[in-house]
């Protein structure tokens, strides 16, 4: 049963006509609002994760949930969906249970806050934040681990709650929640600055709506979903074509040794609507890979990608979101049962991106981009340091960014939006560290007439005895090229002891003992490359080489012949291409680097120095889902 609104003043909005230029600048205060809300957040929050990576995502709604500003929308609805008690003025709520949420969060390290923003006795708006918070009590240091069976294994679980309630904090109930994790200070420190950052955007919204009056205020707002919804409408008519198109991709493991798990997704136009399916995606894992999408995010992640690669003039909202109809089998990966574990839903999470990617490019190839949002490296470093204090690491690292049809991947980018790496003075200043290594890999970038971005390598030099985890992906399969672009370089990770002996890591595995002067090296993947590689200016090839990011005999993946002192041989480079381009024939539209996965893990052990993943293994119950779901789909 949803949730139930009490208002004082029970007086409804009125749509009342609104010109444009009070439209314009009400959609600029609140995105200045929301800007502020990171703002408030960053400068109170103690975990690096959010103080200094910017993991959160704020968002303002109008009083019906839509986003309106902000990055990631769709909280909500799946909320109030899933809390089946009062709303009252006061009132802030708070979450960190996916399956209460229908997947509006997607794993428990995720804290969600949402306010109603009341004015004169009525709802006028909501302001919505998520943080990932450092801990929140999991089995292991970060509560990510990369084994769990259950989500029972992976934290604390908070239901829809009302933490504060009429304006006074429920301290009981936060105590029970901060006494079951490792950072209690952090975490109420994170805490804290999340209810500041949604009371400025409450305070805001007063404002506005006192100087333009309610009902211009709540007609605004929706006049910025319609023309949202306008603007998307087109792009969908324009971009997507009624033919189906398929796309597939894959997780490489699961932390278990097995794998690699299939996302599948079919996307297709009928009238307006862009209909998105994912029948054929794998039945949900037995560890914690498992991403629990739910609909209306995804329709979020497809709009932001569809307006950033065709018209990112298109102010981003939730207007659209009736345009979008997704389907996703029950019992799969991305629609897990509970209790499934969630905490290490990233790779999937990530790999959805490149996914869009091929999905979108096949009726446009002209705007297709490589993959690039491969993965999500996180990285946990924790222990004892020799005054007996604990110290506890949480970071997310970055790879190269895919080539486009208008340039080159940045490398050792992120391609979250509005995050931030954590700096290194910050790392060995608060942690016991050095970071011996910072640089982006050569080559590591796919070959195109646009290069995909090479990947970064990190050397982390431990200090103090601890233990480390390492969740990454993009191993086994390379994050592919299109269009005749090359494939991105692989990700490894290795760990070299002080006797000088050397490890190669497994992409996810927690509880790794390091002790003082042990080195991790971790390299990231490489974007893909974009367009045909022999195409690509020689001078821009000869720039690379000059600078540091390609080899000399990286060069030759251009058909670039470079002489000793790093300038090119324009004669050998012509007769080279002419000869590799007969050679190759036709370019590929999608270049994955294998032509079949059986293929792929016969190389693998030759190839990464691992061994190949196990066949997955899928648990009955899990089966019996999975043939419901596709049999409703036939009926």
């Amino acid at each position: 049963m949803p949730a139930k609104i009490i208002q004082r003043n029970k007086k409804p909005m009125k749509k009342v006509k609104v010109d444009s230029v009070a439209i314009d600048i009400i959609e600029s205060a609140l995105r200045n609002a929301r800007y502020e809300m990171d703002t408030v957040l960053f400068r109170t929050a103690m975990s690096p994760g959010i103080r200094e990576q910017h993991d959160e995502f704020p968002m303002i709604a109008n009083l019906d949930g839509k986003m309106v500003v902000g990055q990631f929308g769709s909280f909500i609805w799946g909320f109030m969906q899933g809390y089946d008690g009062t709303v009252e003025e006061g009132d802030i709520f708070l979450t960190n249970d996916p399956y209460s949420v229908n997947g509006a969060i997607s794993h428990q390290n995720d804290w969600l806050m949402l306010m109603p923003i009341y004015k004169d006795g009525r709802i006028i708006a909501w302001s919505a934040m998520f943080g990932h918070m450092t801990d929140v009590g999991g089995k292991v240091p970060g509560s990510l681990p990369t084994d769990a069976r259950t989500i029972y294994e992976e934290g604390v679980s908070v239901p829809p709650v009302k933490i504060i309630k009429a304006g006074q904090l429920q301290e009981d109930l936060l105590k029970v929640v901060l006494h079951n994790c490792r950072l209690p200070t952090w975490n109420f420190s994170d805490f804290n600055a999340i209810v500041a950052a949604l009371r400025t955007a409450g305070i805001r919204c007063v404002e506005i709506a006192e100087r333009f009056g309610d009902d211009v205020f709540y007609s605004a707002m929706d006049a910025m979903l319609e023309r949202n919804k306008r603007a998307m409408r087109e792009l969908i008519r324009r971009t997507v074509p009624e033919t189906k198109q398929y796309f597939e991709d894959y997780i490489c493991d699961d932390g278990l040794d097995m794998g690699p798990y299939k996302i599948a997704c079919s996307m297709w136009r009928e009238g307006d609507k862009c209909i998105f399916d994912f029948t054929g995606t794998d039945p949900q894992s037995i560890s914690s890979i498992n991403f629990l999408l739910n609909e209306e995010m995804f329709k979020m992640f497809a709009g932001v990608y569809m307006i950033m690669v065709f018209d990112p003039q298109i102010l981003f909202n939730d207007g659209f979101y009736d345009l979008m109809e997704v389907r996703i089998p029950a019992g799969t990966l991305l629609k897990p049962l509970k209790p499934a574990a969630l905490s290490c839903r990233t790779h999937a999470l990530g790999r959805i991106f490149d996914v869009l990617g091929g999905l979108l490019g096949q009726g446009n190839p002209a705007f297709m981009c490589a993959a690039g949002f491969s993965d999500s490296p996180h990285f946990m470093y924790s222990g004892y340091n020799k005054n007996g204090e604990w110290y506890q690491l949480y970071q997310i690292t970055f790879g190269g960014i895919p080539g486009k049809p208008f340039g080159d991947g940045p490398d050792g980018h992120s391609l979250w939006p509005s995050f931030t790496n954590v700096p290194n003075e910050f790392l060995e200043s608060y942690f016991p560290l050095r970071i011996d290594l910072y640089e982006t890999i050569p080559d590591t970038g796919g070959a195109g007439k646009n290069r995909g971005g090479n990947g970064l390598r990190i050397g982390y030099r431990f200090l103090e005895p601890g233990e480390i985890s390492i969740h990454d992906d993009r191993w086994l399969t390379y994050p592919w090229g299109v269009n005749g672009g090359l494939p991105g370089a692989r990700s490894k990770k290795t760990l070299v002891r002080t006797d000088g002996s050397s490890e190669l890591m497994p992409s996810k595995i927690d509880r790794i003992k390091v002790e003082a002067g042990d080195l991790l090296i971790a390299d990231t993947w490489g974007g893909g490359g974009c367009g045909d590689p022999y195409e690509r200016e020689i001078e821009r090839v000869v720039f690379d080489v000059q600078a540091g990011l390609v080899t000399p005999k990286g060069a030759l993946s251009y058909g670039v012949v470079v002489n000793d002192d790093l300038t090119a041989d324009v004669a050998a480079t012509d007769k080279l291409r002419a000869k590799l381009k007969a050679e190759r024939g036709p370019v590929k539209l999608f270049d994955r680097g294998f032509d079949s996965i059986d293929e792929l893990k016969a190389r693998c052990e030759t190839e990464t120095g691992l061994p190949p993943p196990r066949q997955p293994r899928f648990t009955p119950r899990v089966k019996a889902a999975v043939k419901a779901a596709k049999r409703g789909k036939a009926a």
